[in-house]
């Protein structure tokens, strides 16, 4: 009779654990990245091999680095509004391009439009992997001394740029902060 019943515990010990899970919005992951300087890089752009992009282009003044592909559907949902906020609202946009092809991604930002200031090429992935990111987009708000603010997982909408996203820019961009 044992022998039924501890499998049986299990199972239901498993369902409770699965029902949780189900409860919890993935995005809000906390990052062990927030309050904490944002990893170094140093990357060729995507639009020329020759020229590098690194965090100190960021600093100086709040940032956003979001993490993009062009074989990414959600990142493709969430463009539009990158493009819009960039042209409607002073912001520091930084693109990485993540585990992409130059070409598709250099083709991609010319059909969608580029919102970026510069896109960094992170072909092999390693430079996001050291952010944290486990899967396109996602978008880091960084503030002037290099420091990661805030961490959005999945694609920006709408309301996470007006009531998250530009809020806390301009928080972090007053003289006061």
């Amino acid at each position: 009779m044992l022998r039924y019943l501890l499998p049986l515990g299990l199972f239901f010990c498993l369902v409770i654990i699965f029902i949780y899970g189900l409860q919890h919005d993935p995005r809000q992951i906390p990052s062990p990245f927030i309050d904490k300087p944002a990893p170094a890089f140093k990357l060729s752009t995507l639009h020329a091999a020759n020229i590098d992009v690194q965090l100190d282009d960021l600093k100086g003044k709040v940032s956003l680095l979001n993490v993009w592909a062009s074989w990414c559907v959600a990142c493709r949902t969430e463009h539009p509004l990158l493009v819009a906020m960039a042209k409607d609202n002073p912001v520091n946009l930084y693109g990485l391009n993540y585990k992409d092809t130059r070409e598709d991604a250099i083709d991609w930002l010319k059909q969608l439009g580029n919102p970026y200031i510069e896109s960094a090429f992170d072909q092999t992935g390693k430079t996001g992997i050291d952010y944290g990111v486990y899967g396109v987009p996602e978008t880091f708000v960084i503030d002037k001394e290099g420091i990661i603010r805030y961490k959005h997982i999945g694609p920006l909408n709408k309301q996470d740029i007006d009531n998250i996203i530009l809020p806390m820019i301009n928080q972090l961009a007053s003289p006061t902060s």
